[in-house]
Protein backbone atom coordinates (compact mmCIF):
# COMPACT_ATOMS: atom_id res chain seq x y z
CA UNK A 1 0.00 0.00 0.00
CA UNK A 2 3.12 2.29 0.94
CA UNK A 3 4.20 1.62 -2.31
CA UNK A 4 1.06 2.53 -4.61
CA UNK A 5 0.71 5.55 -2.92
CA UNK A 6 4.33 6.71 -3.22
CA UNK A 7 3.77 6.11 -7.04
CA UNK A 8 0.64 7.71 -7.22
CA UNK A 9 1.64 10.62 -5.89
CA UNK A 10 4.92 10.52 -8.02
CA UNK A 11 2.06 10.24 -10.80
CA UNK A 12 0.72 13.37 -9.61
CA UNK A 13 3.62 15.46 -9.54
CA UNK A 14 4.13 14.46 -13.07
CA UNK A 15 0.68 15.70 -14.25
CA UNK A 16 0.42 18.94 -12.42
CA UNK A 17 4.00 19.70 -13.95
CA UNK A 18 2.00 19.72 -17.23
CA UNK A 19 0.50 22.55 -16.46
CA UNK A 20 3.68 24.98 -15.91
CA UNK A 21 3.25 28.56 -17.53
CA UNK A 22 6.96 28.22 -18.62
CA UNK A 23 8.63 25.07 -20.99
CA UNK A 24 12.30 24.74 -20.14
CA UNK A 25 13.86 21.83 -21.87
CA UNK A 26 17.57 20.58 -22.87
CA UNK A 27 20.38 18.20 -21.35
CA UNK A 28 22.54 19.30 -18.24
CA UNK A 29 26.02 17.52 -17.32
CA UNK A 30 28.30 17.56 -14.81
CA UNK A 31 29.78 16.22 -11.90
CA UNK A 32 29.69 16.22 -8.30
CA UNK A 33 31.99 15.32 -4.61
CA UNK A 34 30.69 14.42 -1.36
CA UNK A 35 30.70 11.97 1.89
CA UNK A 36 28.82 8.85 1.94
CA UNK A 37 27.81 6.65 5.01
CA UNK A 38 26.37 3.31 5.80
CA UNK A 39 23.24 2.41 7.79
CA UNK A 40 22.67 -1.50 9.08
CA UNK A 41 23.21 -4.46 11.25
CA UNK A 42 26.75 -2.86 12.09
CA UNK A 43 25.14 0.42 12.81
CA UNK A 44 21.80 0.27 13.99
CA UNK A 45 21.74 3.46 15.72
CA UNK A 46 22.75 5.38 12.73
CA UNK A 47 25.92 7.28 13.74
CA UNK A 48 28.01 9.19 11.33
CA UNK A 49 31.40 8.78 12.73
CA UNK A 50 32.79 7.11 9.55
CA UNK A 51 31.49 9.43 6.40
CA UNK A 52 34.10 8.45 3.17
CA UNK A 53 34.63 10.22 0.28
CA UNK A 54 32.49 10.11 -2.70
CA UNK A 55 32.39 11.58 -6.27
CA UNK A 56 30.39 11.41 -9.32
CA UNK A 57 29.21 12.24 -12.90
CA UNK A 58 26.03 12.59 -14.33
CA UNK A 59 23.54 14.42 -17.00
CA UNK A 60 20.03 15.45 -16.47
CA UNK A 61 17.20 16.11 -19.23
CA UNK A 62 14.96 18.71 -18.08
CA UNK A 63 11.40 17.89 -19.63
CA UNK A 64 10.05 21.44 -18.70
CA UNK A 65 10.40 23.73 -15.42
CA UNK A 66 9.08 21.28 -13.03
CA UNK A 67 10.20 18.00 -14.28
CA UNK A 68 13.54 16.25 -14.91
CA UNK A 69 15.10 12.83 -15.55
CA UNK A 70 18.77 12.41 -14.33
CA UNK A 71 21.73 9.30 -15.04
CA UNK A 72 24.15 9.29 -12.43
CA UNK A 73 27.26 7.15 -11.85
CA UNK A 74 28.72 7.70 -8.09
CA UNK A 75 31.85 5.66 -6.76
CA UNK A 76 32.49 5.71 -3.00
CA UNK A 77 33.15 3.55 0.50
CA UNK A 78 31.62 2.84 3.51
CA UNK A 79 32.53 1.00 6.95
CA UNK A 80 31.47 0.45 9.75
CA UNK A 81 32.94 -0.80 13.40
CA UNK A 82 30.78 -2.49 16.39
CA UNK A 83 33.48 -1.24 18.70
CA UNK A 84 31.99 2.41 18.32
CA UNK A 85 28.53 1.23 19.08
CA UNK A 86 26.49 1.99 22.44
CA UNK A 87 25.39 -1.18 22.60
CA UNK A 88 26.62 -4.11 24.86
CA UNK A 89 25.80 -6.69 22.64
CA UNK A 90 27.10 -5.36 19.43
CA UNK A 91 30.26 -4.21 21.19
CA UNK A 92 30.69 -7.68 22.48
CA UNK A 93 30.30 -9.31 18.83
CA UNK A 94 32.96 -7.17 17.37
CA UNK A 95 32.30 -7.03 13.99
CA UNK A 96 33.40 -4.64 11.35
CA UNK A 97 33.82 -4.32 7.32
CA UNK A 98 34.55 -2.08 4.61
CA UNK A 99 33.78 -1.41 1.14
CA UNK A 100 33.24 -0.19 -2.14
CA UNK A 101 30.66 1.26 -3.80
CA UNK A 102 30.34 1.60 -7.73
CA UNK A 103 26.29 3.12 -7.95
CA UNK A 104 24.55 4.26 -10.83
CA UNK A 105 20.95 5.58 -10.78
CA UNK A 106 17.90 6.52 -12.83
CA UNK A 107 15.96 8.96 -11.38
CA UNK A 108 13.07 11.10 -12.12
CA UNK A 109 12.99 14.95 -10.41
CA UNK A 110 10.08 16.76 -9.47
CA UNK A 111 10.94 21.05 -8.97
CA UNK A 112 8.83 22.27 -6.24
CA UNK A 113 9.35 25.70 -7.49
CA UNK A 114 9.65 26.64 -11.59
CA UNK A 115 13.10 26.09 -12.52
CA UNK A 116 14.46 27.93 -15.67
CA UNK A 117 17.69 28.96 -16.64
CA UNK A 118 18.50 32.55 -16.81
CA UNK A 119 15.19 33.69 -15.18
CA UNK A 120 15.82 36.71 -13.23
CA UNK A 121 13.05 34.90 -10.79
CA UNK A 122 12.88 31.44 -11.32
CA UNK A 123 17.03 30.69 -10.72
CA UNK A 124 16.78 28.26 -7.94
CA UNK A 125 14.08 25.05 -6.48
CA UNK A 126 14.55 22.62 -3.65
CA UNK A 127 13.61 19.33 -5.40
CA UNK A 128 12.62 15.60 -4.74
CA UNK A 129 13.61 12.93 -6.44
CA UNK A 130 12.81 9.03 -6.63
CA UNK A 131 14.75 6.15 -8.76
CA UNK A 132 16.23 2.59 -9.08
CA UNK A 133 19.91 1.98 -8.42
CA UNK A 134 22.09 -0.65 -9.41
CA UNK A 135 25.34 -1.32 -7.66
CA UNK A 136 28.63 -2.96 -6.94
CA UNK A 137 29.99 -3.58 -3.28
CA UNK A 138 32.62 -6.23 -2.15
CA UNK A 139 32.99 -6.22 1.97
CA UNK A 140 36.22 -6.91 3.40
CA UNK A 141 37.64 -7.09 7.15
CA UNK A 142 41.20 -7.06 8.65
CA UNK A 143 42.42 -10.09 10.83
CA UNK A 144 45.90 -10.07 11.97
CA UNK A 145 46.72 -7.08 10.06
CA UNK A 146 45.79 -8.49 6.88
CA UNK A 147 42.24 -7.80 4.28
CA UNK A 148 40.02 -10.49 3.04
CA UNK A 149 36.90 -10.53 0.98
CA UNK A 150 34.29 -11.73 3.01
CA UNK A 151 31.81 -12.93 0.47
CA UNK A 152 33.98 -15.86 -0.28
CA UNK A 153 34.15 -16.79 3.30
CA UNK A 154 30.46 -17.89 4.27
CA UNK A 155 30.28 -16.87 7.32
CA UNK A 156 26.71 -17.24 8.07
CA UNK A 157 26.96 -20.50 6.85
CA UNK A 158 26.33 -20.44 3.19
CA UNK A 159 27.67 -23.22 0.86
CA UNK A 160 30.06 -22.96 -1.83
CA UNK A 161 28.25 -21.90 -5.10
CA UNK A 162 25.30 -19.91 -2.94
CA UNK A 163 26.98 -17.02 -1.83
CA UNK A 164 25.16 -13.39 -2.21
CA UNK A 165 26.01 -11.52 -5.27
CA UNK A 166 27.49 -8.50 -5.24
CA UNK A 167 25.65 -6.56 -7.87
CA UNK A 168 22.82 -5.55 -6.35
CA UNK A 169 19.35 -3.42 -6.51
CA UNK A 170 17.74 -0.82 -4.27
CA UNK A 171 15.39 2.27 -4.54
CA UNK A 172 16.99 5.63 -4.66
CA UNK A 173 14.78 8.33 -2.99
CA UNK A 174 16.07 11.80 -1.71
CA UNK A 175 15.86 15.45 -2.21
CA UNK A 176 18.08 18.57 -2.90
CA UNK A 177 18.86 22.36 -3.78
CA UNK A 178 19.88 23.63 -7.30
CA UNK A 179 20.74 27.27 -8.22
CA UNK A 180 22.07 28.53 -11.38
CA UNK A 181 25.37 30.20 -11.09
CA UNK A 182 25.36 31.71 -14.40
CA UNK A 183 23.04 31.29 -17.32
CA UNK A 184 24.79 27.83 -18.17
CA UNK A 185 26.29 26.59 -14.84
CA UNK A 186 24.37 25.49 -11.79
CA UNK A 187 25.26 24.17 -8.24
CA UNK A 188 23.12 21.08 -6.92
CA UNK A 189 23.38 20.52 -3.30
CA UNK A 190 21.76 16.63 -2.68
CA UNK A 191 21.24 14.24 -0.11
CA UNK A 192 20.27 10.92 -1.49
CA UNK A 193 19.73 7.60 0.12
CA UNK A 194 19.51 3.61 -0.90
CA UNK A 195 16.90 1.22 0.44
CA UNK A 196 18.77 -1.74 -0.68
CA UNK A 197 17.20 -5.09 -1.94
CA UNK A 198 19.93 -7.30 0.03
CA UNK A 199 20.89 -7.34 4.22
CA UNK A 200 24.35 -8.83 3.07
CA UNK A 201 26.24 -5.04 2.62
CA UNK A 202 28.03 -5.97 5.51
CA UNK A 203 28.25 -9.31 5.40
CA UNK A 204 26.18 -9.37 8.20
CA UNK A 205 22.16 -10.60 8.27
CA UNK A 206 20.92 -13.77 9.98
CA UNK A 207 22.13 -16.02 12.96
CA UNK A 208 25.70 -17.61 13.80
CA UNK A 209 26.29 -20.73 11.49
CA UNK A 210 28.16 -24.15 13.87
CA UNK A 211 31.99 -22.66 13.39
CA UNK A 212 33.22 -25.97 13.15
CA UNK A 213 31.02 -26.76 9.48
CA UNK A 214 32.90 -22.85 8.20
CA UNK A 215 35.84 -24.60 9.37
CA UNK A 216 35.56 -27.71 7.48
CA UNK A 217 33.99 -25.98 4.53
CA UNK A 218 35.98 -22.91 4.33
CA UNK A 219 39.01 -22.90 6.72
CA UNK A 220 39.96 -21.54 9.31
CA UNK A 221 40.43 -17.75 8.54
CA UNK A 222 36.65 -18.27 7.74
CA UNK A 223 35.52 -19.58 11.18
CA UNK A 224 37.84 -16.94 12.57
CA UNK A 225 36.31 -14.08 10.49
CA UNK A 226 32.95 -15.67 11.17
CA UNK A 227 32.75 -15.22 15.37
CA UNK A 228 35.18 -12.24 15.87
CA UNK A 229 33.41 -11.61 19.27
CA UNK A 230 35.17 -10.87 22.38
CA UNK A 231 36.28 -13.40 25.00
CA UNK A 232 33.79 -15.33 25.85
CA UNK A 233 32.71 -15.81 22.59
CA UNK A 234 29.33 -15.52 21.53
CA UNK A 235 29.14 -17.05 18.68
CA UNK A 236 26.45 -20.16 19.27
CA UNK A 237 24.79 -21.70 16.37
CA UNK A 238 21.66 -19.81 15.60
CA UNK A 239 21.78 -17.28 17.97
CA UNK A 240 21.05 -13.53 16.42
CA UNK A 241 23.91 -12.17 14.19
CA UNK A 242 22.21 -9.55 12.48
CA UNK A 243 18.41 -8.41 11.70
CA UNK A 244 17.62 -10.29 8.84
CA UNK A 245 13.73 -8.07 8.82
CA UNK A 246 15.58 -4.74 7.66
CA UNK A 247 18.13 -4.73 4.86
CA UNK A 248 20.56 -2.45 4.91
CA UNK A 249 21.12 1.30 3.34
CA UNK A 250 23.52 3.65 2.61
CA UNK A 251 23.25 7.33 1.72
CA UNK A 252 25.36 10.10 -0.45
CA UNK A 253 25.51 14.14 0.92
CA UNK A 254 27.41 15.63 -2.47
CA UNK A 255 27.87 19.22 -3.92
CA UNK A 256 28.14 19.24 -7.74
CA UNK A 257 28.40 21.11 -10.63
CA UNK A 258 26.07 21.12 -13.67
CA UNK A 259 26.47 22.62 -17.23
CA UNK A 260 23.18 23.38 -18.94
CA UNK A 261 23.53 22.78 -22.70
CA UNK A 262 19.17 23.37 -23.98
CA UNK A 263 17.52 26.58 -24.28
CA UNK A 264 14.12 28.74 -23.15
CA UNK A 265 11.10 27.93 -24.94
CA UNK A 266 7.94 30.29 -25.06
CA UNK A 267 5.50 29.55 -22.84
CA UNK A 268 2.66 27.29 -23.69
CA UNK A 269 -0.76 28.49 -22.77
CA UNK A 270 -4.10 25.73 -22.34
CA UNK A 271 -6.35 25.94 -25.24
Amino acid sequence: MKHIRFWALLGGLILTSQFSFAQMRGTEVGGWVGVSNYFGDLNTNWRVNRPHLSGGFGARYNFNDRLAARLGFTYGKISAFDADSKNEFERRRNLSFESILIDGTAQFEFNFMPYIHGHRDFFYTPYLFAGITMFYFNPRAELDGQRYDLTKMGTEGQFRGEEYNTTQGALAYGFGFKMDLSYRWSLNIELSGRKLFTDYLDDVSGTYADIRDIRAQRGEIAAQLADRSLEPKIGQPGRQRGNGKSNDMYAFLTIGMMYYFGDIRCPEFLR
